[in-house]
């Protein structure tokens, strides 16, 4: 792919998923060389590091001079000035989760700014910011990306407007869409029986690094309304929010104000027995947190389901994802994918094809 005129990319959020992401783009590098792509710009939530005359920065040292840098990162305002003035096209990856970055979408996109990110904020807040952020990218021609921001880095978006695109009638979404809940359900409701107890899953899969810090920020279920809101709205329905529809919580009431979640996993085994009471009410299936969109009916939910263990759904491993689309074309064998849909290597792999289909679509 040759690149005519110089590309600027601005990365904002350096955790796990932007430091996968930096060292992925440091392997593009070498193994597609653009020479005209350059990072400019680079941030956490703290620093800053970038040269005003948008000099490339050394992909290789990046992280280095942002750990090096005392300088506060540009306001998202003035940064959007920033970019816009760079000679060439820009491109801003946003790997943080911040409402606050979401919101800035449409005025990126708006000054020429295309945009790649897995925060899904951006996509599942309101439904005006849905609307301001693609209204803004049809009306400059700046482009807009977020395959990571459900499933990680599988092809769920890019499938779903595939379908959509092509004229195929969706009719139904359902699946596992969370790595956390697809993780603790296979370990305390296996096929074929048997289990550890509730607390201990939910303190087992804290300890491996699968829930995030408080471990209700995964119970609550918020996690999988937020992708099912965006996917309902790609099929076409105006889901005002992921608070505006059915999602279940497995946070029991009583430990909904715990100030910590040390506390939280303190006193979760008192409850264990409510958990134990739905898995044995299963009667022989198994239990399962899935998210489901009826189109027709534009019923989307969020919820404990039970399945025969030769269901799909009840087979999954680990801490795997799966998704069924049912559509016209395939009747009733759904088109599924499945596989890891957390991780930073993962959701980072999703950031950088991203980063690739836009490179094509404005490279001139």
């Amino acid at each position: 792919m040759a690149i005519a005129n110089p590309l600027f990319i601005a990365v904002v959020g350096v955790g796990g998923v932007g430091h996968c992401f930096l060292s992925q783009l440091a392997q593009l590098a070498v193994r597609r060389p653009f020479p005209k792509l350059r990072l400019c710009y680079i941030a956490n939530s703290r620093f800053a590091f970038y040269h005003e005359d948008h000099a490339p920065i050394n992909l290789d040292l990046a992280l280095e001079y942002l750990e090096k840098s005392a300088t506060a990162p540009i306001p998202l305002d003035s940064l959007v000035d920033h970019l816009a003035k760079a000679p060439g096209k820009a491109i801003i990856v946003d790997n943080t989760s911040s409402q606050d970055v979401a919101n800035s979408y449409p005025s990126f996109l708006k000054a020429g700014i295309s945009v790649v990110t897995p925060n899904k904020k951006a996509f599942s807040g309101s439904y005006e910011l849905w609307q301001n952020i693609f209204g803004a990218s049809e009306a400059s021609g700046a482009k807009v990306y977020h395959e990571s921001s459900v499933g990680a880095g599988l092809p769920i978006i890019s499938t779903l407007k595939d379908l959509v695109e092509t004229g195929d009638e969706v009719t139904k979404i359902e699946g596992v869409f969370s790595g956390t809940m697809s993780f603790l359900f296979n370990s305390f409701a296996p096929v074929g029986g048997g289990g550890g107890k509730w607390s201990d899953e939910v303190k087992n899969a804290k300890t491996l690094g699968y829930t995030e810090p408080d471990p209700r920020d995964d119970l609550n279920g918020l996690d999988v309304a937020r992708k099912l809101t965006i996917l309902a709205r790609l099929v076409g329905l105006p889901v005002e929010s992921p608070t505006s529809f059915p999602v279940q919580s497995l946070i029991p009431t009583e430990l909904e104000s715990c100030s910590s979640g040390s506390e939280f996993l303190e006193k979760l085994p008192a409850f264990d027995q409510i958990m134990e009471e739905r898995k044995a009410a299963a009667d022989g299936k198994v239990v399962r947190f899935v998210g489901s969109i009826d189109v027709a009916s534009k019923k989307v939910e969020v919820g404990l389901r039970t399945f025969d263990a030769t269901h799909p759904i009840a087979a999954l491993k680990g801490s795997d994802n799966i998704i069924s689309f049912y559509t016209r074309r395939y009747g009733n064998n759904p088109l599924i994918v499945q596989g890891a849909g957390a991780g930073g290597e993962v959701t980072a792999m999703g950031v950088t094809a991203d980063l690739i289909k836009v490179i094509a679509q404005i490279a001139s």
